[in-house]
């Protein structure tokens, strides 16, 4: 059924695969985004964002491009049909996987769906992230994950954020990931909410005006503040992040590898929510973190709206014993190596 529905959409894509190439011969330009759009109001007059917007469909374009595709900012029909041939590859070892009754990846993985865009980020044009300042790199070497060759585990903290399923942190919560991508928006008078069903954590955007609070309070997905502009777009600029999470997670396709990029207390989230016709937003993220990143950077998504996506229980590990075995286990393996050393 599975790969049923994954050939269906490939047919779609496919023969959408002309008219997405059009838009800009040179394959380089970024389009504007539509502003024309005019949302229907909610009942007390703003324009209404509610419902499912899961990102699914695109977890498999990468944050960062490749070197070689340079300034592109969509596929070649090479690279495109590529990209198709790898998902189909994966959705082919997933159902195996099912069909022989083997644990492994494909009973909660989702492969996602081939489009046209080289990388999440537009800018800077090469769609790569900016070099790291000194300060950023010393940081960076100073995080630990369950990601990184040769990390031993003592304690709680030589895990990352996500290894204890607290959180991705920011602005990594908002790119697409290999499961668990769905995003839904809630409003009611003055307030937004985008719940995240990664980790379930849900953000409380104020629209009312309301002052931000103090600089010396920080929280793991930072301080939000929104407003609205042209009557299509929500204005999100969020601050006051925790150190400890990684602005990127290795779960998204295309991202640096280890949960080691840092995040200061310096950070500035920048969100535009722009919906284009009832059933699209694009989503904009500018990061700026001058201790850690040399120059800010910007990404783009277009979110299409489904209102039957369910999300279901985030049940990481439960009881915590994941991060116990972690220990127990590196302790045990380390005993072992320094007793065969001594020649016992």
């Amino acid at each position: 059924m599975t790969s049923a529905l994954l050939a269906s959409a490939s047919c779609a894509l496919l023969s959408a695969v002309p008219a997405a190439a059009q838009q800009d011969k040179d394959l380089v330009t970024v389009p504007p985004v539509p502003k024309g759009y005019k949302p229907a109001k909610t009942p007390w007059g703003e324009p209404d964002f509610r419902g499912g917007w899961p990102v699914d469909h695109l977890n498999m374009t990468p944050l960062q491009r490749t070197p070689a595709q340079g300034n592109r900012y969509y596929l070649t029909n090479e690279e495109y049909a590529a990209r198709q041939k790898q998902i189909g590859a994966t959705q082919t070892r997933y159902d195996t996987e099912q069909k022989n009754n083997k644990l492994g990846m494909g009973a909660w993985m989702e492969p996602g769906q081939a489009n046209r865009l080289t990388s999440m980020v537009i800018d800077p044009p090469t769609g790569r992230l900016p070099d790291l300042t000194e300060e950023g790199k010393l940081r960076s070497k100073l995080m630990k994950s369950d990601d990184l060759p040769g990390q031993t585990f003592d304690w709680v903290d030589d895990f990352d954020s996500w290894d204890r399923c607290i959180t991705r942190g920011m602005p990594a919560s908002m790119f697409t990931i290999n499961y668990n991508n769905g995003i839904r928006i809630w409003q009611s008078p003055g307030l937004v909410a985008i719940q995240l069903e990664m980790v379930h954590e849900t953000r409380i955007i104020p629209t009312d005006g309301r002052p931000t609070i103090s600089h010396n309070i920080h929280n793991w997905i930072g301080e939000s503040r929104g407003h609205w502009e042209n009557g299509n777009t929500l204005v999100v600029t969020t601050t006051n992040f925790q150190p400890g999470p990684s602005a990127t997670n290795v779960g998204t396709y295309g991202s640096p590898p280890g949960n080691v990029t840092p995040v200061s207390t310096e950070a500035v989230m920048t969100e535009r929510f722009t919906m284009t016709d009832h059933d699209n937003i694009t989503y904009e993220m500018t990061w700026s973190d001058p201790t850690v990143f040399t120059k800010p950077w910007t990404t783009r998504l277009p979110w299409r709206r489904n209102d039957g996506y369910q999300m279901f229980e985030y049940a990481c590990h439960e009881g915590n014993v994941q991060v116990r075995n972690f220990i127990t286990a590196s302790r045990a393996k380390r005993a072992q190596e320094a007793a065969k050393a001594k020649g016992q």
